[in-house]
């Protein structure tokens, strides 16, 4: 590829890309081949050709020409590349400035429109403004166009100008760098003033003396291109004396006095437009200014309020004394016996002639006395522990401010000032009884005040429960039983409830001025074994928040003796039931032996002394209780004689009674029934 002129052209120049290919054949009649021209690897230009050169003219080239070029040849399937190359294009096309009006008065505005019509976006465009015969830039304004090749920007004309250009310059990137274009003039703007610098006028002219009538006039000239009037506004420092809205002047007319002395300022400002003159202006002062002065400025009620007015100089003048604008006197001075309505800021006022004078202003305090503090508390006769309390103090009559102070046990709480004679309140958590008083004092120099004590008796609730038992909780059947329900604090009287586990109902209740409670159980028994459990209250307890002890497991077990006692009985049954068993046993021996006698002879009842049925006798019963067989001792009552001839029934009857298991039965009755417990254990 060939670039001609050359890589790097000036904007405007003429620019050829010319691509040479060499081709090779073994026809007579030259191949035809495609050749593609990029610029920044985009296809811009395609063209079948025989030739070995074809070219792409580019006229006048621009900034957005410069980029990276190069030819591609394709001939049956192949292709071949040139290297790239790099082509600038130095410079911008001037710009072209344009103006919407060519003259504008103060405050108007110029649109002023920047367009390089060769090139293409994005471009930044800078503009300037100028003032003629005047260096350096009075306004300079930027702004870059992304999807034009031009902008038009707003700018304002100010007071102080009066011809005026504008210059505008473009730039446009190429590639790493950036292309800047010659700055161009625009043409002259002339500039018209909407109105003239204020002026002022001051009237009398020469020496103003306090008294003389003053006018201060602020004027201006507005011209014929102007819409509407300006506003003219007249300062004295800060504050606005006068101003006006539909005219060309404004006017501050006053008596002069010396606080009428100082520096005056007329502004005036249409829209965009502001334009300040200032003046200084000078009043002689008539007469100096009066002095109030007192004997005291804080009083007792009671005592003597002394005002007296005076002038430097004592020219003759006209006085009165005022208290809060009211007139309080006529006279230089003013005497009287303070209360507490004479306090308040009284000042003096003197004038001679038109001119009025006031003095500065005196502050008088007259102190009431206080009188004496009540303290008292929002709770009722008795407060909880912990609880919190509001301790109000009280001086019902009394100049406020009021300073309170709070006393606790001899000593200061807290400490409080109080602007009227409302109460004072202090916050306070007592933890025993307890004496408050309070002190109050105010600007009166009487002594500080002291109110009664106030007596706050504090009841503490019932903290940690505990159920104990004496000695031992196993305890012996027959032995006393003693349970403890105690509480770590609590004020008395103290009502202790004892109940044993699932029971609904306390089974003991009392009422004590002492930290614990005893229940006494004379003798036990196993009625009284199981788990027991307290609770204690006092009147600071909620009814909802009885406190309940520990639980406790009581056992009861039988005394040593009674277990041998018992003992014994088991072994005497025991011995009997043998001796009635071996008894038995030898009584059915011997009947085994009579009965082949018993056989052979008839039966004949037996009888005894009194021919009665041994069977009615009461010890024959309780033989039978214990096991007795009336056929067994009845066998052997009989006779035994198996070899000797039968019996006549005249035989002798023999009763055989066994009494020893009688006593022995009383014996352990009585012993059981000496273990049974009563229902109420004793």
């Amino acid at each position: 590829m060939q670039i001609l002129p050359k890589q790097e052209v000036q904007n405007g120049e003429n620019l050829t890309l010319r691509c040479v290919v060499d081709v090779s054949t073994t026809s007579s009649v030259k191949p035809q081949h495609q050749v593609l021209f990029y610029k920044d690897d985009v296809l811009f230009h395609n063209v079948s050709s025989m030739e070995n050169t074809e070219s792409y003219f580019i006229p006048q080239a621009r900034v957005y020409d410069a980029g990276t070029y190069k030819c591609t040849v394709i001939l049956n399937n192949k292709e071949k590349t040139t290297e790239e190359y790099p082509v600038l294009v130095r410079g911008v096309s001037d710009p072209r400035v344009t103006l919407d009006k060519k003259e504008v008065i103060e405050g108007g505005v110029v649109m002023v429109n920047c367009s390089v019509p060769e090139e293409k976006a994005p471009i930044h465009f800078t503009i300037e403004k100028f003032e003629l015969n005047v260096k350096g830039v009075k306004q300079k304004r930027e702004k870059t166009s992304q999807n034009q090749n031009f902008v038009t920007l707003k700018f304002t004309v100010e007071e102080q100008d009066h011809a005026i250009w504008f210059q505008c310059q473009a730039r446009i990137v190429s590639g790493t760098h950036v292309e800047p274009s010659r700055s161009i003039r625009s043409e002259l703007v002339t500039v018209r003033e909407s109105f003239s610098n204020p002026k002022f006028h001051i009237s009398p002219k020469g020496t103003i003396i306090e008294g003389d009538d003053l006018h201060i006039k602020c004027t201006i000239q507005v011209t014929h291109l102007a819409q509407s009037f300006p506003e003219i506004i007249i300062q004295k420092d800060k504050a606005i004396v006068a101003h006006s809205r539909h005219g060309n002047e404004a006017v501050y007319s006053v008596m002069a006095t010396v606080e009428h002395n100082g520096n005056y300022t007329c502004k005036v400002e249409a829209s965009r437009i502001s334009k300040v003159s200032s003046i200084v202006v000078n009043i002689t002062e008539l007469f100096s200014k009066p002095k109030l002065e007192s004997s005291a400025t804080r009083l007792d009620q009671g005592e003597g309020l002394n005002l007296w007015c005076s002038i430097p100089g004592a020219p003759p003048a006209n006085f009165t004394i005022q208290k809060g604008g009211v007139v309080v006197s006529q006279a230089q001075n003013f005497t009287k016996i303070a209360s507490e309505w004479d306090s308040g800021t009284y000042t003096c006022v003197a004038g001679i002639g038109k001119v009025v004078k006031s003095s500065n202003a005196v502050q008088i305090a007259v102190c009431e006395m206080l009188s004496k503090p009540s303290i008292f508390h929002d709770s009722r006769s008795e407060v909880i522990k912990g609880q919190t309390i509001e301790v109000s103090c009280q001086s019902i009559n009394g100049t406020s401010p009021i300073f309170y102070q709070l006393s606790k046990a001899s000593k200061t709480l807290a400490s409080q000032s109080m602007g009227s004679n409302e109460p004072a309140i202090f916050k306070d958590n007592p933890t025993k009884d307890v004496e408050y008083h309070c002190i109050a004092d105010n600007c009166h120099s009487h002594t500080k005040l002291v109110s009664e004590l106030l007596q706050v008796k504090v009841i503490a609730p019932v903290d940690e429960v505990k159920l104990s038992i004496l000695l031992n909780e196993e305890v012996e059947s027959g032995k006393p039983i003693v349970l403890r329900c105690s509480v770590n604090e609590g004020s008395s009287p103290i009502t202790y409830k004892f109940y044993k586990e699932k029971e609904g109902k306390p089974f003991h209740q009392v009422t004590l001025n002492d930290t614990h409670a005893i229940w006494h159980k004379p003798k036990a028994s196993k009625e009284q074994e199981g788990q027991y459990y307290c609770t204690a209250s006092n009147r600071a307890s909620l009814s909802k928040n009885v406190l309940q002890s520990n639980t406790l497991t009581v056992r009861v077990y039988l005394a040593p003796w009674k277990k041998g006692l018992i003992a014994m009985v088991v072994i005497g049954v025991i011995i009997t039931t043998l001796i009635l068993g071996a008894r038995c046993y030898f009584l059915k021996k011997a009947k085994a032996k009579q009965m082949p006698v018993e056989m052979s002879r008839p039966a004949a009842p037996l009888l005894n002394s009194n021919n009665e049925k041994t069977l009615s006798d009461p010890n024959t019963e309780a033989n039978r209780h214990y096991g007795y067989n009336e056929d067994v001792g009845n066998h052997a009552m009989k006779p035994l004689n198996e070899n000797k001839e039968p019996l006549t029934l005249d035989v002798e009857y023999t009763e055989v009674e066994v009494t020893a298991p009688e006593p022995h039965r009383d014996f352990v009755e009585n012993r059981y029934s000496r273990t049974e417990g009563s229902p109420d254990g004793t």
